[in-house]
């Protein structure tokens, strides 16, 4: 099997200005085409730090994929290194690249300088990659066998990321061309509502029982659950798939409703896909979560089918104005309880006229907690028709504690009220 190193360059990343999303849908690539991806690293602004890295890697794996340092400013040196490393003697003028550089500057109305061309200039060693999205182009640079033992090839990518993935189809064609490639089959499964811990003694002879091929990863989030993702490499695609799902279906009388989805299915995938084909519809109420439910939602293709809107109600004056919430359940219960909660639901529902509503109200933190109900507390209800009483609505909440920072305590309690959301829905007639 293939191996493969990710490289990203610059000193951006390494003292956390920036976040590294390219190493990320780069290493998804060549999983898709069958290369195993060995090592991430990310090295400095340096001549001879990029080289020595470059050629570390270079000797370990048959690919190797750069992304960074192709600005047109000074401290956007790799080109130079790539250059030394691979032995250029100069550089050379590429027409295709410049007709890109003077399309992009003359949309933006801006005159073209020396160093806009200096972007078209490229050492004699390398294949380009015209960047149609941008001034920097790609690079490809193929060496001997007679340096590392074996003939690795280096792709150089913009690190900018919408251009360095943009470049990504043209990357996988030339490694397909110039490689043979054995197969990597994967397949996940998304839960919700067990924790990883109790996922994986749950699972504990079920996974043991694994064949020797197969491999299992756990891969938990706060707004998804915990994915489990079986990896075989090698093999016909098909007979490896059908394997892997005979593993996964064992799990169902195990986890039961746990397991929600595949591949990318989200908690708001699934409510939305099940809503759209029921023809309902839902309404929000959020307090602690902010409008995190709702963006969540409307990231959703369609998400119009079937979403009417929320109502952000952060101060207790919007609970009673607006969702109705009664002054009395705010004073003797709290914001934070299943009576307000159960209220922001009914309120919101009516207000928007929805078959559905959904509601958070809690405590995020690091302030505002108290014994009783301490930060990472959260109330949650979902208010939806009574089929056993027509004409009639029902409530369902729950409370949930986490003990996490504010930005992740939100994510947990907006999945923790999806998550309430699709068992309702699960136990509709006809779900």
């Amino acid at each position: 099997m293939k191996r493969a190193a990710v490289c990203t360059i610059g000193d951006e990343i390494l003292i956390g200005q920036i976040v590294d999303t390219n190493s990320s849908a780069i290493a998804r690539e060549l999983n898709a085409i069958g290369v195993k991806v060995l090592r991430m690293v990310s090295i400095s602004d340096d001549n001879t730090d990029i080289k020595q890295s470059l050629k570390s890697l270079l000797h370990d794996n048959d690919i190797v994929i750069v992304t960074g340092g192709l600005g047109p400013t000074k401290d956007d040196i790799t080109k130079k290194a790539l250059g030394e490393l691979s032995g250029s003697r100069g550089t050379v003028f590429h027409q295709g690249q410049m007709e890109v550089i003077e399309r992009i500057l003359a949309h933006r109305g801006i005159e073209i300088s020396d160093i806009n061309r200096d972007q078209a200039m490229v050492p004699d060693t390398c294949e380009v990659m015209v960047n149609r999205k941008g001034t920097a182009p790609g690079m490809i640079f193929r060496f001997p066998a007679a340096l590392y033992s074996h003939c690795p090839v280096l792709y150089s990518l913009p690190g900018v990321p919408y251009e360095a993935i943009g470049l990504l189809p043209a990357v996988m064609d030339d490694i397909r061309s110039h490689f043979a490639l054995d197969s990597i089959h994967h397949k996940t499964i998304v839960t919700y509502g067990i924790a990883e811990s109790t996922l994986a003694k749950m699972i504990e002879p079920w996974e043991d029982a694994l064949p020797e091929d197969m491999h299992l990863a756990y891969l938990p989030n706060p707004l998804t659950g915990v994915k489990l993702r079986l990896s075989i490499y090698g093999g016909e695609r098909e007979d490896e798939i059908r394997r892997i799902d005979a593993e996964f279906a064992k799990l169902g009388p195990v986890l039961g409703d746990a397991i929600y989805g595949e591949g990318d299915d989200t908690l708001q995938s699934v409510i939305a896909r099940r809503m759209t084909a029921a023809g309902k519809t839902l309404a929000v109420a959020e307090s602690c979560t902010g409008g995190r439910i709702a963006s969540l939602i409307t990231q959703i293709p369609g998400a119009s089918k079937f979403f009417y809107g929320s109502v952000t109600s952060y101060d207790n004056s919007v609970k009673k104005n607006v969702l109705h919430v009664p002054t009395g359940i705010i004073a003797s219960e709290g914001a934070v309880s299943r009576e307000c909660a159960e209220a922001m639901a009914l309120g919101v529902r009516e207000a928007l006229g929805t078959d559905y509503a959904l509601s958070t109200t809690g405590i995020a933190g690091p302030d505002g907690g108290t014994p009783d109900k301490p930060v990472g507390t959260v109330w949650t209800a979902v208010a939806y028709p009574d089929t056993k009483n027509p004409g009639k609505t029902a409530v369902l909440s729950r409370m949930f504690r986490f003990n996490n920072d504010r930005s992740t305590n939100i994510d947990r309690f907006a999945g923790s009220a999806l998550n309430l959301l699709r068992t309702v829905l699960l136990s509709e007639p006809g779900a």
